[in-house]
């Protein structure tokens, strides 16, 4: 069965109109035919959406009981029963009721596309996981309900709702986003325009990202090789001189002009060594490019402006920035130079900048120095030497009146052999030294014009010629092939420097060495096979690149075996052997950093088994005791009551009575705060996050206290802005921790609870005037199963406060402990207040106060 596809209306706020769009798409597809019925739409009594689900069958809700409130959720088992071509699914993000088929709504989503079952949902830009930290710095709200990413990005098709702020602004005075009495509220706080403008700005970029992966995705498949200048890609082309670091601030202001532009910093590393780079310049401009917001990458390519031009048509680049040579005038008899060349070749559809800077003209080093494997262009002109250049020669001394003598002339022959050479090694020198032995001897030694030489001394002065010469073309070419491999090490060194400075940096994603991989040896896909023994398939542990993912090493062009069972697959050309020892060097950290991820999270597992370990024995420990001790009195009181040996009184028998109820009420608390414990332990809370009041919920909190009139001293103004919280956990929480705080608080001396706001956020402050607790022992206190100074055993087992801060967090809050100024502890509980809700007036006279 084919899976179904998946389409999201993307919005950057609430109230952009993404239900509304998606009812539209719905109504646009049954006129054609198509069956089509809303699975959930959530429409938040807005009066327009609502009008656009009639005609629409709609799938009932399942109803779900959870505290006392019965909840509607998407029916999954329905919608499937049903099997519609497209099912609507609103808030993609959505957290389910506790007790649903799944925890989140993506994935029931999942589900139903699963079983071929088109789905058209709604999620919002602050909803995505990866952009949490992000929204949170804009709005100061942390948004509870989150979805994966990668659900988002494997969407078949993605839909910008998009609208300005002043337009959304406009709706919500109209009141066709938010109740009338929310309005201002929210106006005032989340909907101001910085915030809408900022949301705005991440949707449009995150999509633009996401249709610039489309791009990509079919540029490959399709094999585009002409860039597209869909947004400005700039590659800044580093030698590892001091004129990088002038090259990339010149290609950041240049991407700055431009909405979106991205620089690619990129250093070509060649095997004859033609720059001469440094390694701490270039780690000075890998930062310097990474705080700009770029990015950096390492290429190996033996002709730099074919390697550069390839590497920019690649990423689809749009522009190309590079420095003025910094050699001689006289050095460019060598060639044009690498920004000529790339100018030249770029075509019409890439610009290059070429920058000036203060090290340009000053040198760079001879030429001689530089070379390793000689280009064509200079073996050509070493033939042309070695060849034509002797024939010259004997053309112009026999056309000389002059007599230079033999001497004289086999001294300009050898320096034509010399030039040779030097330019085109071995072959043509030799060439050379043979062709003009044999010029010598025809036009310049008696008798001319004959093979016969007739003087012996003329004979000896030949030899040494030739042998001189062919000496000189042998060291020659040693010293070429001894630079060509001292740069071809050098080459490897800096690759391995770099690999090395990876891991010294922490970079141990496997995805990002193997990215490294893919762009140092230009290859299309990279990818880390492994199998259990011989005979086992090969299976995958990462993989980048590319469009068809290798499944054999035997498939891919090149391959790496690590160890038995492990092999790096390389596709996209072969490469040649003297390659593959910085390949296997790639190979060997690509299995270490497979390991290291593998024994991180087994370390992870282990430390969550020590600490099971450690609950479960220090629960041992608490049964044994703390709830043997409310058990004890309850079966001394039952059995006692029981007895007829004795006659007890009424007031005997409702003290009993009440001794067996007080039990029961410690063992109830006991008990609860083991559940919620392990649930916390698990990870199995899932926070019902709603608006809530506070003075509401801080009273039901002390009905668990004796006599609370007396004890407890409240200041809860009811001015104070709704928070975003689960009502049920906010109550467990406050409730130990004023119950703690009573605990140790002295006769006479109420606990005081206030509550207070700060910007977006919601204190409640519970202060006691007990012993207090050293500094080094606040954070112990939270701790499961820890009971700080002289607590009389048989009171709890010391999960009170650990739960409460489980729940505090779980919620998106905090709890923390401080001094009370003259003596004491103070419990700060930091909770979200609701978005949308404008802070109050602390200081205004609280009407919810009982002391």
């Amino acid at each position: 069965m084919a899976r179904g596809k998946l389409r999201i209306y993307l919005g950057a706020a609430p109230g952009v109109g993404k239900t509304y769009a998606m009812l539209s798409e719905a109504h646009r597809r049954i006129e054609r035919g198509t069956d089509c019925v809303v699975a959930v739409v959530e429409h938040h009594h807005r009066p327009r959406t609502e009008v656009m689900l009639h005609g629409l069958e709609q799938v009932p809700r399942k109803e779900l009981a959870y505290r006392d409130t019965v909840f509607t959720e998407m029916d999954v088992d329905a919608v499937l029963a049903r099997r519609p071509q497209v099912a609507l699914v609103d808030e993609l993000a959505h957290t389910n009721i506790p007790g649903s088929r799944n925890a989140k709504r993506w994935q029931d989503v999942e589900e139903l596309l699963e079983a071929g079952i088109d789905v058209v949902s709604t999620v919002n830009i602050q909803h995505l996981e990866s952009l949490g930290d992000v929204v949170e710095s804009i709005t100061g709200i942390r948004q509870q309900e989150t979805v994966p990413d990668e659900v988002v990005r494997r969407t078949d098709q993605i839909e910008l709702v998009d609208m300005s702020p002043q337009a959304l602004r406009r709706r919500m005075a109209h009141g066709n986003i938010y109740q009338p009495d929310k309005v201002d509220a929210a106006l005032s706080n989340y909907f101001r325009p910085g915030n809408l403008t900022a949301l705005r700005e991440l949707a449009l970029l995150w999509v633009a990202d996401r249709v610039d992966a489309y791009l990509q995705q079919y540029r490959s498949e399709h094999q585009v090789s002409r860039i597209w200048g869909s947004r400005e890609r700039i590659v800044v082309g580093l030698t590892g001189g001091p004129e990088g670091r002038t090259l990339i601030r010149r290609a950041a202001r240049l991407a700055e002009k431009g909405a979106g532009g991205e620089v690619l910093a990129v250093y070509i590393a060649r095997s004859d060594g033609l720059t001469s780079a440094s390694p701490k310049e270039l780690a000075v401009q890998r930062t310097l490019v990474e705080d700009l917001g770029g990015t950096f990458h390492h290429v190996i390519g033996d002709d730099i402006p074919e390697a550069l031009l390839e590497f920019a048509r690649g990423v689809n680049a749009t522009q190309i920035v590079l420095g003025v040579s910094r050699r001689k005038g006289w050095q460019y008899v060598f060639g044009p130079g690498v920004g000529a060349t790339v100018a030249r070749d770029s075509g019409p559809d890439l610009d290059v900048h070429l920058i000036t800077h203060d090290e340009a003209g000053k040198g760079r080093g001879l030429p001689v120095a530089r070379g390793a494997r000689l280009g064509r262009a200079r073996i050509i002109w070493g033939w042309l030497i070695g060849v034509v250049g002797p024939v010259l020669l004997a053309l112009l001394l026999t056309n000389v009146p002059a007599e230079l003598g033999l001497a004289n002339n086999v001294l300009l022959f050898l320096s034509l052999t010399v030039a040779a050479a030097l330019l085109g090694g071995r072959w043509p020198a030799l060439a050379s030294a043979a062709f003009g032995s044999a010029l010598l001897n025809w036009f310049f030694t008696p008798p001319v014009h004959t093979w016969t030489i007739a003087d012996p001394r003329n004979i000896v002065a030949i030899a040494v010629f030739f042998a001189v010469a062919a000496s000189v073309a042998s060291v020659v070419d040693l010293a070429a092939r001894r630079t060509e491999q001292a740069a071809r090490l050098r080459a490897e060194s800096e690759i391995l420097s770099f690999l090395a400075g990876s891991v010294l940096r922490g970079e141990t994603s496997l995805e990002a060495l193997l990215e490294r991989v893919r762009e140092t040896f230009g290859m299309e896909s990279v990818a880390l096979l492994e199998r259990e023994n011989d005979v086992a398939p090969w299976t995958c542990a990462g993989r980048v690149g590319g469009a068809q993912p290798v499944e054999r090493p035997d498939d891919a062009d090149v391959d790496m075996p690590v160890g038995d069972h492990m092999a790096l697959a390389l596709s996209g050309r072969v490469l040649p052997a003297s390659d593959r020892r910085v390949l296997a060097a790639f190979a060997a950290q690509a299995a270490v950093v497979l390991d290291r991820q593998r024994l991180q999270h087994e370390a992870e597992q282990a430390r969550a088994l020590a600490e099971g370990n450690r609950i479960r024995t220090a629960l041992l420990a608490a049964v044994s005791h703390d709830l043997r001790t409310p058990l004890a009195g309850i079966k001394a009181s039952v059995s006692s009551l029981r007895s007829d040996d004795i006659s007890w009184s009424e007031e005997d028998q409702a003290e009993l009575l009440a001794a067996i109820e007080e039990g029961a009420d410690r063992l109830d608390h006991l008990v609860g705060n083991l559940l919620d414990m392990s649930r916390l332990q698990t990870g199995t809370l899932t926070p019902l996050i709603r608006e809530v009041d506070l003075d509401e919920v801080v009273p039901m909190a002390l009905g668990g206290i004796p006599d609370p009139e007396s004890v407890v001293s409240l200041d809860i103004p009811e001015t104070l802005p709704m928070v975003a919280v689960d009502k049920g956990l906010l109550e467990r929480s406050v409730a130990n921790v004023i119950e703690n705080a009573v605990k140790y608080s002295p006769d006479g001396e109420p606990v005081a609870v206030t509550a207070s706001v700060h910007a977006d956020r919601v204190e409640v402050r519970v202060v006691d005037r007990g012993p207090g607790v050293p500094d080094e022992a606040k954070s112990r206190i939270f701790e499961p199963f820890q009971r700080h100074g002289d607590a009389p055993r048989g009171d709890g087992v010391g999960l009170g406060l650990a739960v409460a801060r489980g729940f505090a967090e779980a919620m998106g809050g905090t709890l923390n402990a401080e001094d009370t100024p003259g003596g004491g502890l103070t419990m700060v509980l930091t909770l979200p207040a609701a978005p949308g809700q404008a802070p109050a007036d602390a200081d205004r006279p609280a009407t919810a106060t009982r002391s």
